[in-house]
């Protein structure tokens, strides 16, 4: 591998381990965090919900604009913004500087995300990236396994504003790399961009993420309605602009292509399954059968050390099976593993299960994302990767979301779970129109993309 290609990809796994952590130890900092601001538990929850909401409406404009100027250099201010805030994070001398401070995290963090997927699609050639994909993906595992360790270790000691300044040497040095270290990269896009498709896509996103996130405090009421209602009505808009716009948001090769659609729909299922089985579990083993947090943590392990293993193993399973039969088969697995822990009553068996869940997950993730970004040309690896992103972040809420509306019917937790393992079925069916031998029919008619992007810096 050459220096750049390495470069390459170190920065796409820092980026993204950056953001994976960020996430689990704040969870672990919240109680403390609102013991020592004098914070309500309305204000904590959007110090999480004000950054879901920057990112997931941000997330494919920021991909078009790493399309147009270099995935690079929005890659850079993603990193050194994310720092830089992570730092004011954890000076923040009260809640609201706290809130203001994670929205504006989660601007710079949706600039990053897309940019790890769309350097990689730039640097390397489409038959080489299943690995690179799969060691972020692993690298994302560990940072979830690893996350609540360091943050309630973080928390214990130094105290949670340690929380926030752990992100931030990484983030400045791998940002300052970026600037400064250039290397091949895909000729930009010559579109211009859609600021009203963007606004209108920001729009939608944003009231469908707040509305799914409010579900399960508050329940069904008239301010969910509304936000629904608002979510069709942008989303209409949306779609009409995008069809008669000269220069779309998303480009048309990329929201016509069958393959690419359908590897979204599995990650949102995917995504949405496991999270959703993880909310249904955690009350499951704590309240129904008294386990205690410490003892759920170690029966859920085998989820991220199955995830971790399974990614790398994804990619020798892309290159002999293909995408199609990898990807059903593996959410099938996911399916597996959620009816396990619905009929689960010893250690064993919970541990069967998270480990089935971990398998399937992580194995989902690699083929879903490798057909995403290699599927789309380079001069669209932005946007694509913004749409993958977006995947990853609608799913889990959207998942939490269904599981406390079908726990609060009443019915235990047998209807949630087999509801959630019913979407991971729908998401194997979805997998049937992925390509059955990803060499032979990814990319095909595009081999001008690899004299955009040199096999050599």
């Amino acid at each position: 591998m050459s220096p750049h290609r390495a470069l390459t990809l170190a920065s796409s796994v820092v980026g993204a381990v950056i953001v994976a952590l960020d996430g689990t130890v704040l969870t672990v900092a919240q109680p403390t965090l609102q013991r020592d601001l004098g914070a309500s538990f309305a204000q904590v929850q959007w110090t999480s919900t004000g950054y879901l909401i920057a990112v997931a409406g941000l997330l494919v404009f920021s991909g078009r604009l790493g399309d147009r100027y270099g995935h690079q250099r929005v890659f850079a201010l993603g990193m050194l913004g994310f720092g830089v805030t992570s730092a004011g994070i954890g000076l923040a001398p009260g809640i609201g500087w706290l809130i203001g401070l994670r929205v504006v995290q989660g601007v710079f963090g949706a600039l990053l995300q897309p940019a790890t997927l769309g350097m990689l699609r730039a640097a390397f050639p489409p038959d080489r990236l299943r690995m690179p994909i799969a060691v972020r993906t692993s690298a994302i595992g560990l940072a979830a396994a690893a996350g609540p360790v360091l943050g309630g270790a973080l928390v214990s000691g130094p105290g949670w504003r340690a929380v926030f300044f752990v992100n931030v040497v990484p983030a400045l040095a791998f940002g300052l790399l970026a600037l400064t270290v250039r290397g091949p990269r895909a000729a930009p896009s010559p579109a211009r961009l859609d600021v009203p498709g963007a606004l209108l896509l920001a729009v939608t996103l944003a009231c469908l993420v707040q509305s799914l996130v409010a579900l399960p405090d508050s329940g069904w009421t008239a301010a969910s309605a509304v936000g629904l209602a608002l979510v069709v009505i942008t989303g209409v808009a949306f779609v009409r602009h995008e069809r008669r716009t000269a220069s779309p948001l998303v480009p048309r090769d990329v929201v016509g292509s069958v393959a690419v659609g359908s590897a979204l729909a599995i990650l949102v299922a995917a995504s949405a399954a496991l999270n959703g089985t993880l909310f249904v579990a955690t009350f499951l083993l704590q309240d129904t059968l008294g386990v205690d947090p410490l003892h759920m943590a170690l029966l859920s392990l085998p989820l991220a050390a199955l995830m971790i293993l399974a990614a790398p193993g994804c990619a020798v399973l892309l290159r002999r099976a293909g995408a199609r039969r990898t990807t059903v088969t593996a959410m099938a697995v996911l399916a597996a593993g959620i009816l396990v822990l619905g009929r689960a009553s010893g250690s064993v068996a919970f541990c069967t299960g998270f480990a089935l869940l971990g398998a399937g997950f992580g194995t989902v993730m690699v083929t879903a994302t490798h057909v995403v970004v290699r599927q789309a040309a380079a001069e669209s690896a932005g946007v694509a990767g913004g749409l993958q992103q977006t995947a990853m972040n609608v799913g889990p809420v959207l998942g939490v979301a269904a599981a406390t509306t079908l726990m609060g019917l009443g019915h235990g937790h047998g209807l949630p779970l087999f509801v959630l393992a019913t979407v991971a079925v729908v998401g194997a069916v979805a997998g049937r129109a992925l390509p059955k031998r990803s060499s032979a029919t990814i990319n095909h008619g595009q081999q001008g993309d690899r004299a955009r992007i040199p096999a050599r810096p």
